[in-house]
């Protein structure tokens, strides 16, 4: 039998291996996108089968967070004790056990307990309730104010506090995203907002009701034809962060995404500079449409 010899150097595998391996990182890094601008920022997305909220990063949501782990506690024990009886009626007073069944059908003291019990149940609730209504509605020293427009079906945003330019946030479609970007979230322009900063944030709609809503932020409210809602966030940390319209408003309502990005201030000062040129104007037409005449 002819014996087949290897006859390649000694250190030709770990090179061939070697290059192959560097190959397969190239391929990873160009389908990563590590060119993209926001590939490096902390992203928090929905994840599958999560059974809580998304992560707090907004002092509202943590309050949420801290009421919701009370109603756990509260409707944990109710359906416990609602057991215990069920089952202590069941072997109690079973027709076994009590061939002549008790006539009696009022009792005084159960009756009270049963009535005062829920009362105090509901003012446990009702006053942490009320607290976190008032305490999301609105604050009084914004640093930062942002106007909200549901469209059928996209969002318009206004930054009245930063020279009053406007842009349009429509959904980018499943043909056009890059690597990373989500599904059904992603948006061409993004909310921009300086982190640790009170956000007041004004919603309304020019056709029929949507609803502003960002998980993370604890935020959903109403967009009303003719109405300005008004509600508020602060972002404590800085990452890109998503939600969705939350009210059903036609054939596409499932189609408009809310992408929300939170930097630094510096960096939102710098972007905001910026946003003034790219971006029209409320009271005007856009900087590019203005200086084309000029130009020409």
């Amino acid at each position: 039998m002819r014996r087949i010899v290897d006859r390649r150097p000694a250190g030709a595998a770990p090179r061939i291996i070697m290059v192959m391996a560097a190959l397969v990182g190239a391929v990873v890094a160009l389908f990563t996108g590590m060119g993209d601008a926001l590939a490096d920022v902390p992203q928090q997305l929905p994840k599958a089968w999560a059974l809580n909220f998304q992560d707090s990063a907004s002092p509202v949501m943590t309050e949420v967070h801290r009421f919701h782990n009370l109603l756990l506690w509260v409707i944990t024990l109710i359906t416990i004790f609602v057991l215990a009886l069920l089952v202590y009626v069941m072997v109690r007073f079973r027709a076994s056990a009590n061939p002549v069944p008790s006539k009696t059908s009022h009792h005084t003291l159960v009756e009270v307990v049963w009535t005062v019990v829920p009362i105090l149940i509901l003012v446990v609730i009702a006053v942490p309730s009320f607290k976190l209504l008032y305490y999301g509605d609105k604050t009084k020293e914004a640093g930062l104010t942002i106007k909200a427009i549901g469209k059928q079906w996209f969002w318009s945003y206004e930054y009245p506090d930063n020279g009053n330019f406007t842009f349009d946030a429509i959904m980018v479609a499943d043909k056009d995203l890059k690597p990373g970007q989500p599904r059904l979230l992603e948006t061409d322009n993004t909310v921009v907002v300086p982190v640790d900063t009170n956000i007041r944030l004004l919603v309304t709609a020019a056709d029929v009701i949507h609803a502003w809503a960002m998980p993370a932020f604890g935020v959903k409210k109403d967009g009303v034809p003719g109405r300005l809602n008004e509600t508020w966030f602060r972002a404590d940390r800085e990452g890109l962060f998503y939600g969705q319209c939350s009210e059903i408003c036609g054939a596409y309502h499932g189609f408009m995404p809310i992408k929300l990005q939170v930097v630094s201030k510096e960096a939102f000062a710098k972007w905001a500079e910026e946003a003034k040129q790219k971006f029209a104007s409320v009271d005007g037409p856009s900087p590019r449409l203005a200086a084309g005449p000029a130009a020409q």
